[in-house]
């Protein structure tokens, strides 16, 4: 599968949400969403562990794995990904996996626009993230699902800080270690 991105920091997580309400989007989900990633030679790969906390009862989802590979820029990139099953996991990568690396938590608001998801990220130890997943559902529409994810990014610029190229992992990373240099 296939979709294009955008991810920047958020400035304005209220603003945000007035700007998805503003042009129709709907909220979708709010999850506490634990990410671990593992350890492999290209692309990325990592196991998502989610539970719904905006019902009167939090409710786990199911745990999906997610193999995807992307270029690390600012603009809107391509991101190809495949979401597996711990069966499909297990078959691909063995029954031990490879080694976890580190892992991610966050809270995650999904608001839904047309075929975009948007979400509203609060990554603990990172603070506040927009990202834009704009679903290519064939091959030659891929011009409008960039097209769609320009206008979200575009519409949503005052809220947004600045671009953000990596991933949330790499962000983490490279927090952890800039935190572990400093005198106490």
């Amino acid at each position: 599968m296939r979709n294009i991105e955008y991810k920047a920091e958020l400035r304005d997580p209220d603003l945000a949400r007035a700007i998805a309400q503003e042009i129709g989007a709907y909220l979708v989900v709010r999850a506490h969403q634990t990410d671990t990633y593992y350890k492999v030679v290209t692309g990325r790969v990592k196991k998502r562990e989610a539970t719904a906390i905006d019902r009167a009862v939090a409710v786990p989802e199911p745990v999906e794995y997610i193999v995807y590979s992307r270029a690390d820029r600012v603009d809107t990139r391509v991101s190809d990904f495949s979401v597996l099953s711990e069966r499909e996991f297990r078959e691909r990568f063995g029954q031990t996996g490879p080694p976890a690396w580190l892992t991610v938590t966050k809270t995650r608001e999904l608001w839904m626009w047309k075929s975009v998801r948007v979400h509203i990220d609060n990554v603990d130890e990172l603070g506040w993230f927009f990202e834009i997943e704009s679903l290519v559902a064939r091959p030659d529409l891929e011009p409008e699902a960039a097209r769609l994810a320009e206008h979200i990014r575009a519409t949503f610029m005052p809220a947004l800080g600045e671009p953000v190229s990596t991933s949330y992992s790499d962000l983490l990373a490279q927090h952890r270690s800039l935190d572990t240099g400093r005198d106490t």
